[in-house]
């Protein structure tokens, strides 16, 4: 695992939340002068620890009031159902987010839809159709209470 000072830990703490602070600012916040803060950053960046940045947009304000989360389990591992799964997936605009996982289910996806009629249509015409797809079971999100979330920095150090 990298080692990363405490500049660092703060610099990367300070951008989840605000990625578009200018680095003289960041530069002051964090107690470097611009230069050497600037370095840091493209550092960070060049290793991959920075991976880009992105705005967070509101999915209710951009008309998806149905969020959920959909958990998939394959017929198979042994074909190539896996990875067929996963490039079909990779081109659906409503899916946001997917894992592997461990236990009774493959996968899991974050979806998100304008309404419950295109949450069918998703899961029933496009989602179940998929070669190799078992089965699915979908679970609503009534409140997002926390989330999207930071990635953990407190076992980095100070």
């Amino acid at each position: 695992m990298p080692q990363f000072d405490a500049f660092e830990i703060r610099m990367l703490d300070i951008l989840q939340r605000e990625g578009r602070k200018p680095v003289t600012e960041l530069a002051e916040e964090i107690g470097l002068s611009p230069t050497p803060c600037a370095r840091r950053f493209e550092a960070l960046r060049e290793t991959g620890v920075i991976k880009g940045f992105s705005a967070q947009l509101s999915r209710k304000a951009l008309g998806l009031a149905v969020e959920v989360f959909i958990r998939v389990r394959l017929t198979s591992h042994s074909d190539e159902s896996p990875e067929h799964f996963i490039a079909a997936v990779q081109r659906m605009d409503e899916v946001s987010a997917c894992w592997t996982m461990t236990g009774d289910h493959d996968f899991l996806l974050h979806v998100m839809v304008p309404a419950v009629d295109d949450l069918n249509d998703f899961v029933m015409h496009r989602l179940m159709r998929l070669k190799g797809v078992r089965d699915v079971h979908t679970q609503l999100v009534l409140q997002n209470i926390k989330g999207p979330g930071r990635t953990p920095l407190g076992h980095l150090g100070p």
